[in-house]
């Protein structure tokens, strides 16, 4: 919710994206090392909500400094694919380090988590500062931006994002971890208890799914992710943007329906392998189409925008599939239902132009 104020924030940081970064590292690290102390209290809420806000800072700051620094657009794709590379390696990497860190005390992952936002400390210094703009936006450059195939394109990953946000929290739910539900011994897990209630699960004292289902899920979203980043820059060269975006959400409405169809843990993971696959090959292709149709904008203020704009739908996604007490293969319903809209609504804009050939 807070995300679409946070673009016009970050664009009067002093020492530009890489300033907003530097915020951002610095004051996860700072709530990491609040959370550590905190664990069994309520302001475990507002930290976590705190650091959900750094990081959507740090996502539209990362988003919107990538285009300044390549020089077209087959490099911006190939920049963005290596970065969602790194990133889908990284959360496998750390996923692994949280678990083995949790055997030591709750309050480990915290502390290790402090550790390594020093180390992105250290490194986020050699980001070149880079300024999104020195004005504010022209009247060409608005225009540019409301290109119908740029709107079309904004859309269709405005629903990935919101895709992405309640099959995270639909499967969050659907496979929690853990043998007796959600103790209640303390306030703040009473706080979570309560949100399940709303849900209509008993989270008290019903038997749970097996910790390793959920490993199994992440493990097919990680695969997923790095699936995208491989496969969509060899795509690029062979495919126009817009036929990238079609595949994709093809792809989307068919794999959400074998798994409404399969149900289950298997498809739990065909969900979410086939959203991390699709959603990420779909924000690189979009990348790429804003590079090469908006060539007068400012694209790093122009990332900026669109990035709160698809943070927001995350949230919303999000925010349906804690709300609404829906069996698993409903949602999964809706997400098929959701992409088969987005298709329909994306084949009504404009052809690509071409086919690329490189």
């Amino acid at each position: 919710v807070v995300t679409p104020l946070i673009g016009p924030l970050v664009d009067s940081v002093r020492g530009g994206r890489r300033g907003m970064i530097l915020i951002t590292v610095v004051g996860r690290g700072l709530i990491a090392w609040q959370m550590a102390s905190n664990l069994d209290g309520l302001l475990l809420f507002p930290l976590a909500f705190g650091l959900l806000v750094l990081q959507k800072g740090y996502s539209v700051a990362k988003s919107a400094v990538v285009p300044s620094l390549v020089h077209n657009e087959l490099d911006l794709m190939a920049a963005n694919a290596q970065l969602a590379m790194l990133s889908a390696v990284g959360s496998m990497l750390g996923a692994g380090i949280g678990g083995i860190a949790l055997l030591v005390g709750p309050a480990a992952p915290t502390r290790v988590a402090l550790l390594g936002y020093l180390i992105t400390l250290a490194m986020g210094w050699s980001v070149p500062t880079v300024l999104v703009a020195a004005g504010r936006a022209s009247a060409g450059e608005m225009a540019a931006l409301r290109q119908k195939g740029i709107r079309a394109a904004a859309a269709a990953i405005g629903v990935f994002r919101a895709v992405v946000g309640f099959t995270t929290f639909l499967l969050a739910f659907e496979f929690r971890g853990g043998e007796e539900g959600v103790p209640i011994d303390a306030a703040g897990r009473a706080a979570g208890a309560s949100t399940g209630i709303v849900r209509g699960e008993d989270v008290l004292g019903s038997p749970a799914a097996p910790v390793w289902h959920f490993g199994l899920v992440v493990l097919a979203v990680g695969i997923g992710a790095f699936l995208s980043a491989t496969l969509a820059p060899k795509l690029r060269r062979r495919f126009s943007e817009e036929v990238l975006i079609r595949g994709v959400l093809f792809l989307g409405v068919s794999g959400a329906a074998l798994a409404t169809w399969l149900g289950g843990i298997p498809g739990a993971v065909v969900i979410g392998g086939m959203v991390a696959l699709c959603s990420g090959t779909a924000k690189l292709a979009f990348d790429s189409l804003v590079q090469r149709d908006a060539p007068g904008a400012n694209h790093g203020r122009s990332f900026a925008r669109f990035e709160g704009r698809f943070q927001m739908a995350w949230a919303v996604g999000a925010f349906l599939a804690v709300f609404l007490p829906l069996p698993v293969e409903h949602g999964y319903f809706i997400v098929a239902a959701a992409m088969a809209v987005a298709l329909a609504w994306f084949q009504l804009g404009p052809l690509p132009p071409r086919t690329v050939v490189t």
